[in-house]
């Protein structure tokens, strides 16, 4: 975990995906309610079962098994394309101004680099560019197109409301809701912890998942502050 089971009382959004703490850790979960009670926290459920954590949520959304990756992302293309982003925080403690090498690309699915023989990646073109005095370039403006930022937003453009309807089952309005009150917490004064557990981290694509979940709260500056994190149970 990044932050402890008590620092969960100071959350004012709970997201519980890929896991079910009520039922499998009540004496945890305690701090959950702590933070419903005392915080006026929002609990958020989204799971493929409508589990014991999900009968205590405030909104809870289904979600087919394992398309995680996919309603992640459209939280992410949520937050970018709304400006739902902490620009302090991912300006100063993120790679949000670091410029990406020109060979880098993402064409139909596949990354630049891919060697269809050996099926697998030369992620060399993946890098930074690099200044003559040794350090990566950036661009404090965001405006160069090669900047992570920049990348990130066209990247995620295709993860549509509809996108996520479509692969998650989720509800179009339920998914809109949910991404919604994720980005509230965009702002210094609020924070989200997010919960999660073997569901997300026993797939093949399991460290994705997370990574995806890192992104969110990295987006939102919620990684290393009171109430915040990337929670595994």
């Amino acid at each position: 975990m990044t932050n402890h089971w008590v620092d969960i009382k100071n959350a004012d959004i709970v997201l519980i995906m890929g896991g079910n703490a009520a039922e499998a850790h009540p004496c945890g979960f305690k701090w959950v309610t702590e933070a419903k009670a005392h915080n006026k926290a929002k609990l958020i459920v989204v799971d493929p079962r409508f589990t014991r954590s999900a009968s205590v949520a405030d909104v809870y959304a289904p979600i087919r098994t394992g398309t995680d990756i996919a309603f992640l992302g459209g939280v992410i293309n949520y937050l970018l394309a709304n400006d739902k982003v902490q620009k302090e925080y991912v300006q100063n403690y993120t790679d949000f101004t670091f410029i990406v090498k020109e060979e880098f690309a993402f064409t139909e699915g596949i990354y630049s680099g891919y060697n269809a023989e050996k099926r697998s990646y030369d992620k060399s073109s993946w890098d930074y560019e690099v200044g003559d005095d040794g350090f990566v370039k950036t661009d404090p403006t965001l405006a160069n197109p090669r900047c992570v930022y920049n990348l990130l937003k066209t990247h995620y453009s295709r993860y549509t409301p509809e996108m996520v309807e479509r692969v998650c089952g989720t509800p179009k309005d339920k998914f809109l809701q949910i991404a919604d009150m994720i980005a509230s917490t965009s702002t210094p004064t609020r924070a989200m912890t997010i919960m999660y557990a073997l569901g997300w981290t026993q797939h093949s694509v399991g460290s994705q998942m997370i990574r995806c979940g890192a992104m969110v709260q990295l987006l939102l500056g919620n990684i290393g502050i009171p109430g915040g994190g990337m929670n595994a149970l």
